[in-house]
């Protein structure tokens, strides 16, 4: 049976990510009623971070401690990775001795020479092409607020980065219009938008991308290794500042959402993040669900179902 890894949406069926966002919103109620579920006693996690982080260290570390398994993290200054050896090599030795990766990267070829090598599950935990375990819990947050988004309108304001590709995807996948609205220059890929126009629209006019809108998302202008771009990004991007009176031209019952972190004063406006309509800080908690129920689902054969 061939090792099963998550480098965007299309590695999983449409059921499958139902029923991973499903799952995730068990575990978080189980987390809250303060269950003990300990499926992954004596699992380990590999951890290999190219790229600073918050969320994505905290929930996955703390994710695997409360399944009762053990994370190791992994930087190029700790490993031979940031020494010359091999990404092949490295696969094959890490994946001997854990039962689960995950990586965070910068070029998405990386984690596909990796995945190729590994004996284990991978998991992209962001590249600059895609970030789709933030997608499984923008997903989870939508659901539990409003139900189902199949049929909906989600539109995406700002960059057309990896964030804006995942949310492509995920408009394949989970069935909702995406309308798209980002600078002359800043566009996603063209061929994501050609190939899933079925259910993708660039819309000029962030404004007018916004009318009718189910959920709002954003991101930053500038993402890491961009930051020498900041000040030009700032000019360029200024129009596509998400303001609760953007929101106001979305449907009554909009959502807001960001990966985080927010720049309140660029991408949004300072009291966006306190506005009734953003559910920000149930989309960052959800990391730690949906990533919890991602290796569920990834480790299924393993777990142990006595503890």
């Amino acid at each position: 049976m061939s090792v099963r890894h998550f480098r965007n949406l299309l590695d999983m069926t449409p059921a499958e990510l139902e029923a991973i966002i499903s799952r995730a919103s068990k575990l978080r109620q189980m987390q809250q009623c303060g269950e003990i579920y300990r499926p992954f006693v004596g699992r380990t996690l590999g951890m290999i971070f190219e790229k600073s982080s918050t969320r994505t260290r905290i929930s996955f570390e703390a994710g695997m401690g409360q399944f009762g398994g053990h994370a190791i993290f992994l930087s190029p200054k700790d490993t031979q990775l940031g020494r010359g050896e091999p990404i092949e090599d490295s696969a094959k030795v890490i994946s001997s001795m854990v039962d689960i990766i995950m990586i965070r990267t910068f070029e998405h070829d990386k984690l596909d020479l990796f995945c190729k090598h590994s004996s284990v599950p991978v998991i992209n935990a962001l590249t600059d092409d895609f970030h789709p375990c933030q997608l499984l819990a923008d997903m989870q947050t939508f659901h539990e607020h409003r139900g189902s988004i199949k049929g909906k309108t989600v539109t995406w304001v700002g960059d057309g980065n990896n964030m804006c590709a995942s949310y492509i995807l995920a408009a394949h996948q989970f069935g909702f219009q995406l309308r798209v609205t980002a600078p002359y220059g800043f566009e996603p890929n063209p061929k994501l938008i050609e190939e899933y126009s079925h259910c993708v629209t660039y819309v000029e006019d962030p404004q007018e991308a916004a009318k009718g809108a189910h959920l709002i998302t954003t991101d930053v202008w500038a993402s890491m290794g961009q930051e020498s771009e900041q000040m030009t990004r700032a000019r360029r991007f200024a129009p596509y500042q998400v303001s609760p009176a953007m929101l106001d031209k979305a449907d009554p019952d909009v959502l807001f959402m960001h990966c985080l972190p927010a720049h309140r004063g660029e991408e949004i406006s300072f009291d966006l993040l306190n506005d009734p309509r953003s559910v920000v800080w149930d989309e960052a908690e959800n990391r730690l669900h949906a990533q919890k129920a991602l290796m569920e689902f990834l480790l299924k054969d393993k777990i142990n179902l006595s503890s």
